[in-house]
């Protein structure tokens, strides 16, 4: 690769994390250089050029305020998220979720980079960290071999992985409607899912096939270890007959309008475009043989001669140990003119690996103008998902998502799970407001 000039800032990958952190300096005046491997090389689950292409899911998940998640969209919205712009603007139905039109998403964000006049896109990819000047490495649970042994290298701790599963995407004219009904449960939401009924003789028919279906194998050197929140169906299934019922096969809160009652178990499809003309199947993240996912999944009730436009399939995710290498502003102690961003520093979401890029866009800003960085106060979203990645009393780190339990707690007690709630987001909303104001100038 031809030796470019050394610019303010270096960022590299072109994610939902790499593109938030461009966005952020270069909005502060901070000329960034943004490397991109593809379509140079692509990794196992991309599959286009776009600029922060989404793989795994369309759903940036709930919006309600009360939900962890739901206030950290809010908080990006109010700190200026490209991410966040994108995704209002090319929103698709999905009851009390955000999800979005995948192409739509990308393509704007991909304009709105490439056509800022302080950002420069090279298509490249970077097999090592430069020596000098600011670095931010928003290079992704999909991080090369070649970049993780070099963050391996200089960290001083050995990097860490776990596998991550994708969903089967159904072209939507193929799925019967005959069977399969529209509702979100406990109607919240309006009618955004279709709802795929099962007996409890088609559930264990189902769950049989899906036990003994014939699964792609992980490489011989490498141990699989999966997050919590994005398990294959039939790992998850492995734990007990009835495990999957209470998660992405719960009947609970909907009703079978043929039956009028309440089916024994339920898979969820959601639209992946606005248009609907594809659906993804809600928690069916497999790692089965593509021939066993057209041989099984259309044992489910509306599912017979389901068309597949995208299978199911299984990549490893790279994060750091973040309590042992990383500082509260994301940066290695071992070199801190290198910040880290998005899922690689630990987080586990779309939307809390947008949060790291926002965060260290900022934090790197604040940096190369010799000024004390602002850390967010530990009761937002964003504060606490920053004393997640870096909680040393953590003797074994393990990525999350953000949840409720990494704030703060009120000082009253309120025994109202949700008024708690409530009361949590609207103090973070306020810390956050004020944080805006007063810190980050």
């Amino acid at each position: 690769m031809k030796e470019q000039p050394s610019p303010e800032l270096t960022i590299i990958g072109g994610g939902l994390a790499g593109c938030e952190a461009a966005w952020q300096a270069a909005r502060r005046g901070v000329p960034v250089h943004l490397y991109e491997m593809r379509p140079t090389r692509f990794t196992p689950a991309h599959k286009t050029d776009h600029l922060a292409e989404l793989v795994c899911s369309n759903s940036l998940r709930s919006v309600d305020l009360t939900n962890a998640v739901g206030l950290l969209k809010e908080e990006l919205r109010r700190g200026g998220s490209l991410i966040m712009e994108a995704a209002d603007a090319h929103s698709v139905p999905a009851g009390s979720a955000l999800a979005v039109d995948r192409e739509k998403f990308a393509a704007h964000i991909t304009d709105a980079v490439t056509g800022h006049p302080d950002i420069h896109v090279t298509r490249a990819e970077m097999t090592g960290i430069p020596e000098k000047g600011v670095t931010i490495l928003a290079t992704g649970p999909l991080t090369s071999d070649w970049m993780a042994e070099s963050i391996a290298r200089f960290s001083g701790s050995t990097h860490l992985h776990f596998y991550d599963a994708i969903a089967p995407i159904l072209e939507a004219e193929s799925i019967d409607r005959s069977i399969v009904f529209a509702a979100s449960r406990y109607d919240k939401g309006g009618a955004d899912y279709l709802n795929c009924p099962m007996s409890r003789e088609e559930y264990d028919r189902f769950y049989e096939a899906l036990m003994a279906g014939d699964k792609v194998p992980a490489e011989a050197f490498e141990e699989p270890k999966y997050f919590e929140g994005c398990m294959p169906i039939e790992v998850l299934a492995e734990r007990g007959r009835e495990t999957p019922l209470f998660g992405p096969m719960k009947p609970v809160g909907l009703t079978d309008p043929r039956t009028g009652k309440q089916p024994y178990a339920v898979i969820q499809l959601r639209k992946e475009n606005r248009e609907g003309t594809a659906y993804n199947m809600v928690g069916f993240q497999t790692k089965l043989k593509y021939p066993e996912q057209d041989r099984i999944f259309r044992m489910i009730p509306g599912l017979s001669k389901v068309e597949f436009l995208r299978y199911g399939s299984v990549h490893r995710n790279t994060f750091v140990d973040g309590p042992r290498v990383l500082t509260k502003s994301l940066q290695f102690q071992q070199r801190p003119e290198v910040f880290l961003a998005g899922q690689i520093t630990g987080v586990e979401g779309y939307v809390e690996s947008t949060a790291m890029g926002w965060l260290a866009g900022l934090f790197a800003v604040f940096w190369l103008a010799d000024r004390p960085i602002p850390y967010p106060p530990p009761t937002t979203a964003h504060g606490a998902l920053i004393a997640h990645v870096t909680n040393l009393e953590s003797a074994e780190f393990q990525p999350s998502n953000v949840n409720w339990s990494l704030f703060p707690g009120l000082k009253e007690k309120i025994r109202s799970r949700r008024l708690r709630r409530e009361k949590l987001s609207e103090r973070a909303l306020n810390d956050w407001s004020a944080y805006l104001q007063e810190e980050v100038r």
